[in-house]
């Protein structure tokens, strides 16, 4: 679901990029409450997990679209909202600067669809009450699916209004809509599905962490190394290998717009702006697509990459590490940077 700017104006891409930037201002005010030394490094190896996963888009039966789990819901169950909503928009930068995945206009779009209504409105309204501070196995399974689809679909609704605000392409509003929808609530449900699986790994080995969260405690004195393990080897190993079996289908959102469309890609508008930003994401993008650019290794076989599944490309397996490892260096820093400022009077 992430967005790519020629769906987006100029006016309606900044307005998104200043709403971005408040609520992460309010996240680092508010986060100083419970990040510590515990925390800290939680937050740089679930981004790194989520940026993998992201990388694996899963085949939606009987449709021909795809897609990817957002990892919002995951990271505010186990970080609480404002340290999951700093640690997703670590995974959006790192993907739209290095890897060209999502505009640079449309970064705060992104950001906020895929960070706050998973942060802020599904896991608030809908995971607390349900899970409480004495969880189950199924109080997480139904907390966490009904979080992942709401999430998701809030997202592809802000998606719609943000694209038909700009006015700029020609997708007819109700169609995309009623595309958007449907396919979403798929994602979403596999997008809970994955996610409570997650929590309950976390729940079985560290039950004090979602209890902590839920009550906006600090991790303290938590022993975390089975967990820091755990979570950073599912990141190396998805990133490294897993993402060799994503599906070449289009994800949610192509899908949808060449239900509209008859595109899975439009065209971005000629303005200075838009011209801009493209000029400097094809500078910053060393792995664009997750794969080398031109003139860099080739796969093994010529010819075989676009039909063989799953796809073997070094490319791909650079892509996953050394992003992953880009998105944990990022999210660590932005927590030293919050715990300092926590710490200095």
């Amino acid at each position: 679901m992430h967005m790519a700017d020629a769906l987006l104006s100029p006016t309606i891409g900044g307005a998104m990029w200043a709403a971005t930037a408040g609520t992460i201002a309010i996240c680092a005010r508010k986060v100083q409450r419970d990040l510590d030394d515990r925390k800290v490094p939680l937050m740089g190896v679930l981004g790194a997990f989520v940026f993998a996963a992201q990388m694996i888009n899963f085949t939606i039966p009987a449709t021909g679209s795809s897609g990817h789990l957002g990892g919002g819901m995951i990271l505010a169950v186990l970080l609480g909202p404002y340290a999951a909503f700093l640690t997703i928009a670590s995974v959006l930068t790192i993907q739209a600067l290095f890897f060209a995945d999502g505009g640079l206009l449309a970064l705060g779009c992104n950001i906020f669809n895929l960070g706050f209504f998973p942060c802020f409105i599904a896991y608030p309204f809908l995971y607390r009450p349900l899970v409480g501070s004495n969880p189950t196995p199924m109080r997480i399974a139904v907390g966490a699916t009904l979080g992942g689809i709401v999430g998701l679909q809030r997202g592809a609704r802000a998606v719609v209004t943000e694209t038909v605000l700009s006015g700029i392409s020609a997708l007819p509003p109700a169609a995309f809509l009623a595309a958007m929808l449907p396919i979403h609530l798929g994602i979403g449900l596999v997008e809970g599905l994955v996610t409570a699986a997650v929590v309950s790994f976390i729940w079985k080995a560290r039950p004090e962490i979602l209890r902590y969260t839920i009550e906006s405690r600090p991790l303290g004195h938590l022993r975390l190394h089975k967990v820091l393990l755990g979570l950073g080897a599912a990141a190396l190993i998805t990133g490294g290998a897993l993402s060799w079996f994503a599906s070449s289908n289009p994800d949610g959102l192509e899908w949808s717009m060449a239900k509209t469309s008859g595109k899975e890609e439009l065209e971005a508008p000629p303005t200075a702006i838009h011209r801009l930003l493209a000029g400097i994401q094809e500078h910053t993008s060393f792995l664009p697509d997750y794969g080398f650019k031109d003139g860099g290794p080739e796969p093994a076989s010529a010819g075989e990459s676009s039909s063989a599944w799953p796809a073997v490309d070094k490319g791909t397996s650079t892509a996953g590490l050394v992003g992953g490892g880009l998105t944990l260096a990022l999210a660590v820093m932005i927590g030293l940077l919050f715990r300092k400022r926590k710490q200095t009077p």
